[in-house]
């Protein structure tokens, strides 16, 4: 039988059609994005009806360098004509022993010089697992201290640690509840007050409920964090509570971990965001951008928490060699092409650009982020403000933006409480071109949308069910 060949159009919407009729219910961002990519390079993505699209998702901040980096197809190529073992569980190899010392030589010295480290399996909610199980092994204890708006993943104990009552639906009785702490969030602040003064409280909320003796906390065995809290809506931690609860768990003798999943490798303007604070954790959870865009999950923590003893952990692909390949490879052109510092600058500029754009940009009802993480919160501009100047969450309005800028060319994600945040997280290596035609699109699709009839009222009378 001849094979029917159909116009690029044509296919991709029967690929579409077929993904669709075959895969799960649960996919997400095949809904969004319809969408269906067949060649890539740095920031482009070409689909299969030879439209471009400037990809601000980077594979949820997974790509770094971008699509097919040079640096990281090389590396690939390498190990793969070198005729090396591509699985090899945890034995040692020279690819490994690389990878690892160049991570190493990426983390704060403090912390690297007697540091341990844990492949675990191939995603980041893998790495959470494993670094739940490891403080709960040190200290003999059970609890968990976690914060409002978290997202470490989707497995039950990473579930658990996260703040989305939703994304637990069905697994009642199978998760052990954290205590939930308060995160400081400005533009929403949980006290009514913001700023500075707000993680003050949040802080002090913190510590009150682990010096009262009967406060009902029992010793927990760790607190795990956000630096930036990415699916939360993009929410920076003050640098000074991050240091107060580094001061907290310390005092207290509770293993602080530190989720790194999405803003390590110079994401944020350092090359870990623990950095900008100066905290050092007691254990590191990494992946993501580490696998140079292939999937890898470890945690690295302190040398005194190493007592596990052999098969205590495992996880059958932790020794993926092509990701450690192209993970090194990233780690280094980061590094010596201070794509971290790049990243703050450029930041900054998009900043400034989106804050200006604000001001024209009624429903842009707050604009935040760190280095090359940022967020814009649409909100419905003819509701009533709250005392702190805050406006309802728009999430009908976010999608329909999402989807004027698709139009335009351009790949953005949601997130935040009501999935009324516009998440931008391009490749550190954007060009000013690229930033420029990101900050022209998203303007555009704002502008559009909210002319939309629909989108305003959709977004009022969805928060009212």
């Amino acid at each position: 039988m001849p094979l029917t060949v159909l116009p690029p159009a044509a296919e991709a919407d029967a690929i579409l059609g077929r993904q669709a009729a075959r895969e799960s219910a649960a996919r997400t961002y095949a809904r969004a994005l319809p969408i269906v990519p067949v060649r890539a390079r740095g920031m482009t993505v070409e689909g299969a009806d030879g439209r471009r699209y400037l990809d601000c998702l980077s594979g949820a901040g997974t790509l770094a360098l971008g699509h097919n980096h040079p640096v990281v197809l090389q590396a690939v190529r390498e190990v793969l004509d070198s005729g090396a073992p591509l699985h090899i569980l945890d034995l040692a190899t020279p690819l490994k022993d690389e990878f690892t010392t160049e991570l190493f030589a990426s983390l704060p010295e403090e912390f690297a010089r007697d540091a341990r480290i844990q492949f675990c399996g191939p995603a980041g909610t893998d790495a959470v697992e494993a670094a739940l199980k490891l403080v709960r092994t040190v200290t003999g204890r059970s609890g968990l201290l976690a914060f409002t708006g978290a997202y470490h993943g989707m497995t039950a104990g990473a579930l658990a640690a996260g703040g989305d009552v939703d994304a637990r639906a069905g697994l009642a009785g199978t998760v052990q509840q954290p205590v939930r702490l308060p995160y400081p969030f400005d533009y929403r602040c949980p006290f009514g007050v913001g700023g500075p003064q707000g993680a003050r409280i949040a802080a002090r909320w913190t510590a009150s409920l682990l010096d009262d003796p009967k406060g009902g906390v029992e010793p927990p065995a760790g607190m795990i964090l956000e630096a930036v809290q990415g699916e939360g809506g993009v929410i920076p931690a003050p640098d000074e509570w991050l240091r107060e609860m580094r001061r907290i768990t310390s005092a207290h003798g509770i293993p602080l971990i530190v989720d790194e999943v999405q803003t390590g490798l110079g994401r944020t303007g350092a090359f870990w965001a623990v950095q900008h604070s100066g905290i050092v954790p007691d254990v590191l959870v990494v992946s993501k951008a580490v696998g140079g865009s292939l999937p890898l999950a470890a945690i690295v923590y302190r040398g005194e928490l190493d007592v596990w003893a052999p098969g205590a952990h495992a996880g059958t692909f932790r020794g993926n060699q092509l990701a450690m390949a192209a993970g090194t490879a990233t780690l280094r052109f980061v590094r010596e092409e201070r794509l971290a510092e790049r990243a703050a600058l450029v930041g900054e500029r998009m900043l400034a650009r989106l804050r200006a754009l604000r001001s024209l940009l009624p429903a842009m009802g707050d604009v935040r982020g760190r280095g090359l993480m940022l967020g814009v919160e649409l909100v419905d501009p003819q509701a009533d403000a709250d005392p702190l100047g805050a406006r309802p969450a728009a999430p009908a309005l976010a999608a329909a933006v999402r989807e004027e800028a698709l139009r335009r060319g351009l790949i953005i994600e949601l997130g935040g409480r009501h999935n009324s945040v516009l998440r931008l997280l391009p490749p550190l290596t954007i060009t000013d071109e690229q930033v420029d035609a990101v900050l022209d699109r998203l303007g555009e699709a704002v502008h559009a949308a909210s002319a939309l009839p629909a989108a305003l009222p959709a977004a009022r009378s969805g928060l009212q069910r």
